[in-house]
């Protein structure tokens, strides 16, 4: 027998007044709106919420693979700790989404007491029950789990694991992070994942993102690593004061969340030539190719080559990867003298790292003894990857081609002679 729901508490002082809500399922929740007409960052609430329409069939390429459609609800938590573990909870449950009128509505769940949290978990789920996806920011790793951790321990059924899911953090390292030399040279290296990698810093983070990418500028937030002591002071002293900040927080994470999904999505429909610089092409081509739209990620990988305004044989770590992703997805597509053009401007960029010319001067060596049938380049590349080898294995199967090469130059020459 499921115990009786909690019952609603008696308004805490000042907290419908201070925050504007309102008691719903026993919970307190808090409803604010944004008009079509209403501008955030470089553009209107309608150009958002329009972009997103005409663009949700392309969501599928950032959902894993499960297709996505309308209407996207955006969610974001604000949790008692940053630890992820047993014993952390969500005390703000903020959701949002688009209209039919263009619209954006945020609907944000406050916990004011523990023994409540049945009660908000509930009216969650009725609300994410209407969802055709979900989206959110670094959603998969923290705020999905979290939240499927509690309603586990209320033994409640999580229904965020049966909807498509868009985490808007992992295309955005790909599309806007910033410092790609240093993340794609520690791939290179085979490094283990960094701040860098991860895209966990400052330079991805949603307020950077917001204001590099949307437009938008904040003023006076609360720093994140306040909010869960503010909630604290607000569970013990009863004032909703110190939340009111905390509260603006997650609305305009909201907004932004959305903004960047509106950004990320028409971005896709539209192609590269959409795209305002050389990362966004990249980042574009690296989305189509894990979609498997070959085609695509290939016009988007040469559009990101032109982009590049340094000179051609500059070091410029976008023209690197764009041409290196160039070259594998041609010969994926059997397209092999393109792949051999890119592989050919890849080595003349002057500091090209030794583990892509390694992989270049290989490809290059294959490509001219089996399909050109030109041993003596295919020596003069394999000659070149073994400069630039450094591990005896790697050493040994060059050695290896290099022997073969010789004696099939070899046996030409004996046949050339037998021929005259």
């Amino acid at each position: 027998m499921e115990a009786p729901p909690a019952p609603v508490p008696a308004d805490l002082p000042g907290l419908s007044a201070v925050l504007g809500g309102e008691w719903r399922g026993g919970c307190f929740v808090v409803e604010r709106r944004w008009e079509e007409s209403a501008r955030y960052g470089r553009e209107s609430i309608g150009t958002l919420a329009e972009r997103l329409e005409h663009a949700a069939g392309d969501a599928v390429l950032y959902s894993s693979g499960t297709p996505a459609c309308a209407p996207f609800v955006f969610f974001d938590l604000e949790t008692t700790g940053l630890s992820g573990g047993a014993e952390t909870q969500a005390f703000l449950v903020g959701c949002a989404w688009f209209e039919a009128g263009g619209s954006f509505v945020t609907r944000q769940f406050l916990l004011t007491r523990h023994a409540d949290e049945r009660a908000l978990l509930e009216t969650v789920a009725r609300e994410l029950a209407r969802a055709g996806a979900l989206v959110s920011f670094n959603g998969r790793s923290f705020d999905a789990p979290l939240l499927e951790t509690r309603y586990l321990f209320h033994r409640l059924k999580w229904n965020g694991r049966e909807l498509p899911h868009v985490d808007v953090l992992h295309p955005a390292r790909r599309f806007w992070k910033h410092g790609v030399a240093r993340a794609f040279q520690a791939r290179l290296d085979g490094a283990r994942e960094t701040g860098a990698l991860r895209g966990d810093g400052s330079s991805c983070s949603l307020t950077a993102l917001e204001r590099d990418v949307v437009g938008a500028r904040r003023s006076g937030d609360v720093p994140g690593i306040e909010i869960p002591g503010r909630y604290f002071q607000f569970v013990r002293s009863g004032d909703a004061r110190p939340l009111v900040a905390v509260f603006e927080h997650n609305r305009l994470d909201l907004l932004t969340l959305a903004a960047l999904t509106a950004r990320l999505l028409h971005l896709t429909r539209t192609g590269p030539g959409a795209a305002r610089d050389a990362r966004e092409a990249l980042g574009l081509g690296h989305a189509y190719a894990r979609g498997a739209c070959d085609e695509r990620a290939r016009t988007a990988y040469r559009n990101a080559i032109d982009r590049c305004r340094s000179p051609r044989t500059a070091y410029d770590p976008i023209r690197i990867e764009a041409l290196r992703s160039l070259a594998l997805a041609c010969r994926r597509a059997r397209r092999y003298e393109e792949a051999a053009s890119a592989w050919g401007e890849l080595l003349a960029i002057r500091g090209c790292p030794p583990p892509l010319q390694r992989e270049a001067t290989e490809a290059l060596a294959i490509h001219h003894e089996h399909r050109r049938r030109d041993l003596a380049m295919a020596k003069t590349f394999a000659l070149r990857s073994l400069e630039a080898a450094e591990q005896p294995l790697w050493r040994d199967a060059v050695q290896y081609r290099l022997a073969r090469l010789e004696r099939k130059m070899k046996y030409e020459v004996r046949s050339l002679k037998f021929e005259v």
